[in-house]
Formats: C-alpha cells, sequence, structure tokens
C-alpha cells in the first residue's frame, strides 16, 4: 500500500483531438475546485494525469512511452498520483493492460471520468490502493462542471458527444458512447458568457455536429443552434463561430443557407472526405459516394464562391488498389481543397476493417500518402495565391514566429495571415489585405479606413 500525502498540485498532459483538449480543461477546472494548483510540468506535480487518445496507434505508444519516463520520477516520489484516462482508457481491456504494465499508475478512469473526479482522487489518497473506474459513457450529460479555459482568444465548446456513425475503421463510438446533445439553450448560455469575459472565437465541438438535436425532444437541429447563436448581441461579446467535425452525409443545403446568411458563423467547411473511390467509401461505411461529396462541394462553392473548403484523407485502406487510389487523386483534384490532412490507415483492435482482407503494404501506403501530400500541396500554393490583392477580415491571435514585428491571425476561412503591427492589436479584428502567399499561410498590409 502507498501513503499519499495530500496532493496540492497537478499537470495534466493531453493526446490527440480538440474534443480531448476541451475534457482537459474540465479536468483541470474540477481539480482547481479541489483547492488544487496547476504546476508547469510533471516534476512539480502531486498529481499527474494524462487524457489519452486511441484513434491511431501512434498514440497510445506515445502515452506507453511516457508512462515508462513517469515510473521513474514515481520511484523519487512515491506520493505521487500517476493517472490515466480518455478514450484509450476506456477501450476493452485496456485499463488491466496498464494496470499490469505499469504498476506504479493509481487511477484509470475512462472518457466520462472528470465529473467524478473527486470522488476518484478521494478513493486513491484513502485506500492507498489503485482505482480503476472505467465505466460506458453512454450516459446523460453532466452541466455546470467548472472548465479551466487558457486566457485567449478562442474557446472550445462541446456541443455533443458520442457518435452513431460506426464508420468500419473508427473507435470512437466504442469508446466514447452513442450521440448526446446539450440542450440549447446550455449551450446559449455558455457561449453568452464566453463573450462577457473577452472570448473572441467559439468552436462548437462534437464527432459529427450536424447530428446535433436528433436526440432532443425540441425541434432543433444544427443550423437551428447556429441561428440562435448568431443572434446573441454585444459588440464586446463573441464575434466568430467555428465548428468541427461535419459529416458530408449529413450536411444540408439549409445548414448552408444558414452559414451564407450568418454574420458570425465563419465560411470554412471541414468536410473530411477520408477518400475518393465509391468502393472504398462503401467498405469504410461512410453513407456517400464520390458524386454525392462532389456535389456538396459545388452546392458550397456556388452559395459562397470564396468559401474555405479542407478535408481529411486516408490512404492504405484494406483493399484498396491503385485505380482506387487513383480515385481519391481525381477527386482532389476536382474538389480542389484550401488544405488536408492526409494520414496512413492504421489497424485499431475491435474495429470492423480489423479484420477486412486486403491489408495494404506500409511500402505502398508511404509511397501513396506522399504522391497525394505532393498533389494537396501544389493545389493549396494555388488556392492561397488566389487571395492575393483581396481584402480580408483577420482576427489578431498574437505575434508571428516568421520575424520581428509582424503579428498572426486568422482570416474567416481560418488561413493564418501574417502582417506588420503593433501587439495592441492582438485580439482584435483588422481589415488586412494580402500582398503575399505561401504553402502555410498569406502576408499582407493592415488596412487603416
Amino acid at each position: 500500500m502507498t501513503e499519499f500525502h495530500h496532493p496540492q498540485t497537478y499537470h495534466i498532459i493531453t493526446f490527440g483531438c480538440q474534443m480531448n483538449e476541451h475534457d482537459s480543461e474540465v479536468l483541470a477546472g474540477m481539480l482547481d475546485s479541489m483547492g488544487f494548483y496547476q504546476a508547469d510540468g510533471v516534476e512539480g506535480a502531486d498529481i499527474v494525469l494524462l487524457n489519452t487518445c486511441c484513434v491511431r496507434e501512434t498514440a497510445e505508444n506515445k502515452v506507453f512511452s511516457l508512462l515508462g519516463r513517469l515510473r521513474r520520477l514515481k520511484e523519487k516520489k512515491p506520493g505521487m498520483i500517476i493517472g490515466v484516462g480518455g478514450c484509450m482508457s476506456q477501450q476493452e481491456g485496456m485499463a488491466a493492460r496498464i494496470r499490469q504494465g505499469f504498476p506504479h499508475v493509481d487511477l484509470v478512469f475512462g472518457t466520462g471520468g472528470a465529473r467524478e473526479l473527486p470522488d476518484l482522487i478521494g478513493k486513491v489518497t484513502g485506500r492507498g490502493s489503485p482505482v480503476l473506474a472505467v465505466r460506458p459513457d453512454s450516459g446523460g450529460i453532466a452541466e455546470k462542471l467548472p472548465v479551466k479555459r487558457k486566457e485567449g482568444i478562442r474557446a472550445w465548446v462541446a456541443i455533443m458527444y458520442g457518435c452513431d456513425n460506426f464508420c468500419t475503421y473508427c473507435i470512437v463510438p466504442y469508446v466514447r458512447g452513442r450521440e448526446r446533445s446539450r440542450r440549447p439553450e446550455d449551450i446559449v448560455e455558455e457561449v453568452a458568457g464566453l463573450g462577457r469575459e473577452g472570448y473572441k472565437e467559439v468552436v462548437l465541438l462534437g464527432q459529427n455536429v450536424n447530428s446535433y438535436g436528433k436526440d432532443l425532444d425540441d425541434s432543433i437541429d444544427f443550423a437551428g443552434l447556429l441561428e440562435r447563436l448568431d443572434k446573441l448581441e454585444g459588440n464586446r461579446g463573441v464575434v466568430r463561430i467555428r465548428y468541427m467535425t461535419s459529416h458530408p452525409r449529413d450536411f444540408t443545403d439549409g445548414l448552408i443557407e444558414t452559414i451564407a446568411a450568418s454574420d458570425k458563423v465563419c465560411e470554412h467547411f471541414h468536410l473530411p472526405v477520408q477518400a475518393g473511390s465509391n468502393r472504398i467509401l462503401k467498405k469504410m461505411n461512410r453513407g456517400y459516394t464520390r458524386e454525392n461529396y462532389l456535389e456538396l462541394v459545388r452546392k458550397i462553392k456556388e452559395l459562397i464562391p470564396r468559401a474555405t473548403i479542407t478535408t481529411d484523407i486516408m490512404v492504405g485502406f484494406p483493399g484498396e488498389d491503385e485505380s482506387d487510389f487513383n480515385d481519391t487523386l481525381d477527386l482532389v483534384r476536382q474538389a480542389r481543397f484550401d488544405s488536408s490532412y492526409t494520414f496512413i490507415y492504421n489497424t485499431r483492435p475491435g474495429t470492423p476493417a480489423a479484420s477486412l482482407e486486403g491489408q495494404v503494404s506500409e511500402e505502398v501506403k508511404k509511397a501513396r500518402i506522399q504522391e497525394l501530400i505532393k498533389l494537396q500541396n501544389k493545389i493549396s500554393l494555388e488556392r492561397n495565391r488566389e487571395e492575393e490583392g483581396r481584402e480580408q477580415e483577420v482576427l489578431v491571435e498574437g505575434e508571428s514566429k516568421t520575424g520581428p514585428g509582424l503579428l498572426a491571425g486568422k482570416n474567416r476561412g481560418n488561413k493564418t495571415v501574417v502582417f506588420p503591427g503593433g501587439k495592441e492589436l492582438i485580439g482584435r479584428t483588422v481589415r488586412v489585405r494580402i500582398t503575399g502567399s505561401r504553402l502555410a499561410h498569406l502576408t499582407g498590409w493592415q488596412l487603416l479606413h
């Protein structure tokens, strides 16, 4: 039995997506409310929590590697509490695997563990023995939990949890549970409060925000929620609204029209296509064809000509042959994405795709992703060059790392814009004329009138 002193400081390490980042903000808020203080690093912390991701094997390997390093620190500080939470912990059999391989871990909790954190830490300190608390994350939503956000311009707001799509390659529905939407009035209240606190931009989070409201008694959908948020008044409040992630299958004409008519909702559409082959899309259980997807892109560009469209693309899905990959390249040429997040498929135990035949060799995967990246980089640079000469609204986020005297911010299309200016502009929205373009950002000059 380990003897724990009363902990005073904590440090949280986050792996994975924006939803995990937000979950860590809730964990930090809970710990602050318990009277703990945030430490700058693990060495100065009495409690170290790892908020984990299991979407890709590389994320899990990083967690295991860090746990190995923390073992040595725990030997020096035996009273330290080490906890592992989040999606990785939620996988079947993972809690036992962590305890067996890393006996210095004191606490393992799942994706819904934030609300129980005070009780769980109390059990660890009281028992002096490890606590495993992983339960299905499919219950209700705990509102009014404290959130410790980083001081700044942008804030994450979860509008729903879980996923009902069950794409064959994805572990998320199994670890985050079925879809549960927050009540619209709770979301509106939170966003309004963030505006009063000085946040200028809010990012609405969900595994598939287009499904928002389907499980609620209220007759509201995602477009209706955006309309309510767009009406929030006050020049000192939130001026921009973004969202992620969208599923192309559920992106309606009405939603496009709502965004086109909105003042605050940005014209950035992140639409993960994953593949350009109908055969592979069907095997992935994506629920749309390449023709459906390209028609959606056409509608967006027709109604919002200066929209930014980005995507996610996977290469090497089981059974993907050269013809399938060429279909993906062709879709990229037609859609002309502003940018794309490209990645290599890796097997996730417990998903249907893990048992599919026709696993693609690592050599072929690497060759294909390099070809895809080369094509996308060419298109991205061309798309950025189209911005030259235009005036754009830029929300200034801070000083640029590209050089002294330069500021960096985001335009409404979520592209980084670098321009000369003073620190007093940070947090403000300014007009900038774009004069140059790079692959990763645009450059310009502030317009004073």
